[in-house]
This record gives C-alpha cells, sequence and structure tokens, in this order.
C-alpha cells in the first residue's frame, strides 16, 4: 500500500535526524538557517504523519460500513423471502375461508 510506504520513508528521514542534512558551512548563519529548515520539514513530517492517520481510519470505517452495508443487503433480501411467503400463506388462507 502506498500510504504505508509513505509512512516508513517518513520515520525514516525523521529518525536519520540532522545527520541526512548536509551542513551549510558559514557559520552561525548556516546553522540557523539549517535549523529553521529541519524545523519546517519536522512540521511537515508531522502533518503528513497526521493525514496518514486519517486517512488510515477513513479507510477502516469505510471497510466497517461496507461489511454492514452487506449484512443489511442480505437480511433485506432474506426478510423480502419471508414476507412473500407469509403473504402467500394468508391470501391461501383467504381463499380457503371465502370458498366455503
Amino acid at each position: 500500500m502506498q500510504i504505508r510506504s509513505l509512512f516508513i520513508f517518513l520515520n525514516r528521514a525523521t529518525n536519520a535526524g540532522d545527520a541526512s542534512v548536509p551542513t551549510a558551512g558559514s557559520g552561525a548563519g548556516g546553522s540557523r538557517r539549517l535549523a529553521q529548515q529541519q524545523a519546517q520539514i519536522d512540521e511537515v513530517v508531522d502533518i503528513m504523519r497526521q493525514n496518514i492517520d486519517k486517512v488510515l481510519e477513513r479507510d477502516k470505517n469505510l471497510s466497517l460500513l461496507d461489511d454492514r452495508a452487506d449484512k443489511l443487503q442480505t437480511n433485506a433480501a432474506q426478510f423480502e423471502k419471508q414476507a412473500g411467503k407469509l403473504k402467500r400463506k394468508f391470501w391461501l388462507q383467504n381463499m380457503k375461508v371465502n370458498v366455503k
């Protein structure tokens, strides 16, 4: 599933930390800029994680809803069949009463 592989990629990216980001060599200005960029990356990664969690939760809920809809359809078909049998039974009973 593509979402899970993205989630794994995001985990690897944040677990690697600053070691995966190349250093910009000119003193405090470069390291401040690097820290800002890393903070932005961490924020984006957190947002993506939240989005992935929401998508996975939605997928789970849709699966549950689909299962419930299938059960409802099965029960409706069974109800319709039983109602037809009952209708015929009482129609026949009514015919017997009217004939006598």
